[in-house]
């Protein structure tokens, strides 16, 4: 039987790029070389294409970090850049450049001694992007006009998913739970400290969360308990976005989340719990701390299980979400009460990341989960094929 073939797309310019490296080093080693011919597709901190001269191996940060270095140096001397075509051209989806510097040149703009082109078939993209411009709908979009099928929600849900402001929008039209918010400028924000200080402070009851609006992985999030603390997130966050979120604090509030898998009938895992080793979630309990512990599933009961499956059904459907998705959930500890946080569209994917983890506690396994995901791509591409693109 034929291979297929799968370009598999890491890296990118965001705050995730190591997360992103990680994610896609378990891809590679759990994608079946007897079913699939992977194409390694890294890009580069700032935005170039390449295709790397060995796949990412890396399981930790300081490994990812490693391999992040070794290709921007072997970049100094001799590059193979890759381009995706942005039209359906059929059998040359992708183009790679082969390009060799003068001596002692060590500048990209400058004329090269060499370059060759090839073309490459690529039979399905597996986008291991997390953060903008590779969530957000960018790389979707380019995947969109270039007619190729791949893994993941559309440009739409994509954009929305990473757009916590417009996400929340659409999950209040579902008639899903939110915790109160509002968003505000940048520009607001440093224009005027004062009145947005003092219209936050008689909106919100103290603590209050402040998140930039278009990130993941928790980077730029901050719990703040004061005036000066609140002043301090909101700087913070003003780093990463021109829109910020602020969330009040769901009490006592137990962390779980959903794994969705499907298109358009998807199915929810078990629900898992997070068990922060800080005071919540961020980006060093996630991905550095080593006393976050995962609860597979959750200590709840037949009833909130059913109904957090439900609800994150429903958060999927309500931004058109596709293949893959991980529903984060706020749960009152006093209450009982349900708050949908968010959707991520790429959620981590190593293999000790709670959406695999999640399905494996359900009954698939990772490799078994990857390849349901391609199908997936595979399917939804083919029912598009059948669209009309003109008028008669």
């Amino acid at each position: 039987m034929k291979k297929i073939r799968i370009g598999v797309v890491f890296g990118g310019r965001s705050s995730e790029h190591l997360v992103s490296i990680r994610s896609a080093a378990s891809v590679f080693a759990n994608l079946s070389r007897d079913r699939y011919d992977p194409v390694a597709l890294y890009i580069l901190p700032q935005g170039r294409w390449i295709v790397p001269d060995r796949q990412p191996a890396a399981q930790s940060e300081a490994e990812a970090k490693e391999y992040m270095k070794e290709q921007e140096a072997r970049q100094l001397r001799t590059e193979r850049e890759a381009h995706l075509v942005a039209y359906p051209n059929g059998h040359q989806a992708l183009l790679t450049i082969e390009r060799r510097l003068p001596d002692g040149e060590s500048d990209h703009d400058t004329t090269v001694d060499s370059a060759v082109v090839h073309g490459m078939h690529l039979d399905v993209v597996f986008p291991v992007l997390h953060g903008p411009f590779g969530e957000d709908g960018t790389v979707q979009g380019l995947l969109e006009l270039a007619n190729l099928p791949y893994v993941g929600a559309g440009v739409l849900a994509s954009s929305v998913g990473m757009d916590k402001a417009v996400m929340k929008t659409l999950f209040a039209a579902r008639g899903l739970p939110t915790a109160a918010y509002v968003v505000i400028k940048r520009r607001d924000w440093l224009t005027d400290r004062e009145r947005v200080i003092a219209d936050l402070m008689q909106r919100f009851a103290l603590p209050v969360f402040v998140k930039p609006a278009n990130l993941g992985s928790s980077v730029g999030i901050s719990k703040a308990k004061d005036r000066a603390g609140l002043e301090h997130a909101l700087d913070l966050a003003a780093q990463y976005d021109r829109k910020l979120v602020i969330e009040a604090a769901v009490p006592n509030a137990r962390e779980i989340e959903v794994a969705v898998l499907g298109n358009d009938r998807p199915e929810a895992s078990v629900p898992g719990e997070i068990i922060p080793s800080r005071e919540f979630y961020d980006y060093e309990a996630k991905y550095l701390d080593e006393g976050t512990t995962l609860k597979i599933p959750a200590a709840l009961s037949p009833e909130q299980t059913a109904e957090v499956r439900r609800l994150a059904v429903e958060a999927f459907l309500a931004v058109d979400a596709a293949g893959l998705g991980r529903i984060d959930f706020l749960l009152d500890g006093k209450s009982g009460e349900w708050f949908v946080s968010e959707i991520n569209t790429i959620p981590g994917f190593t293999t000790i990341s709670m959406y695999p983890k999640l399905w494996e506690a359900t009954g698939l396994r990772y490799a078994a989960l990857i390849d349901g995901l391609i199908d997936l791509a595979i399917e939804r591409h083919a029912e598009k094929q059948d669209f009309r693109t003109t008028v008669s």
